[in-house]
């Protein structure tokens, strides 16, 4: 396991924090209560190692298959339904979305290999990332791939605490099945767009995993 280049920043600030409040308890609260002073050091460490799993990359072995949609990220199956695209293909779309809880891991990854032919972000809202209404109203990051045998639209949504979305996608380039996408930080969700009629491989409630779950199967 490596922790994620997104999380240097944030895991030196909290580390400067926890250390500080580390000091404060050792010498304001431990010599008053002892136990109120494990339980503040214990809480300090439990909320240290939390940011710090929360940008982990845990070593996997991925799925690479030219015929498959693989999960662009951890998390659950929240969404499986037909909808109207508005903002790209302006007509019916398959929709699978995945809902990424912050212990999840949150780096976003490629489901298809291809070339980019479209990226877009868009302000919004900061609703509860399940809320059907964040795939539109959200602030949100939209890719499209083009590969062999058609487009997917890859959409990473910010949620009430993710309030960062980091994109590595450019219009043009060649990317590949698995290589990173991004990252979104804090909990939220992420939307795949695919042709209607696609055969689905897994159901709403089902835990995925990024580069490794066969989301759905090319024809």
């Amino acid at each position: 396991m490596r922790i994620h280049k997104e999380g240097i920043p944030t895991i030196l600030i909290v580390s400067i924090i926890v250390f500080s409040l580390a000091r404060l308890n050792h010498h304001y609260i431990m010599p008053f209560s002892t136990l109120l002073g494990w339980i503040t050091g214990f809480v300090l460490l439990g909320f240290w190692l939390f940011i710090l799993s929360f940008f982990r990359i845990p070593t996997r072995t991925f799925t690479f298959d030219e015929n498959s949609i693989i999960s662009p990220a951890d998390g659950k199956v929240v969404v499986i339904e037909e909808t109207h695209d508005d903002e790209y293909y302006h007509e019916k779309r398959l929709q699978i979305s995945v809902f990424m809880s912050p212990a999840n891991v949150h780096v976003n990854r490629y489901p298809v290999s291809g070339k980019v032919i479209y990226n877009q972000y868009h302000k919004g809202k900061y609703l509860v990332a399940w809320d059907p209404k964040s795939s539109t109203d959200n602030e949100r990051h939209s890719i499209v791939i083009e590969y062999p045998k058609g487009t997917v639209l890859v959409k990473q949504i910010a949620g009430a605490l993710a309030r960062r979305i980091v994109n590595y996608a450019k219009v043009g380039e060649q990317v590949k099945q698995n290589d990173e996408l991004g990252f979104i930080k804090f909990g939220s969700r992420v939307d795949l767009l695919l042709p209607i009629g696609t055969k689905v491989n897994v159901k709403i409630g089902d835990t995925v995993k990024n580069g490794v779950t066969v989301l759905a199967s090319l024809s």
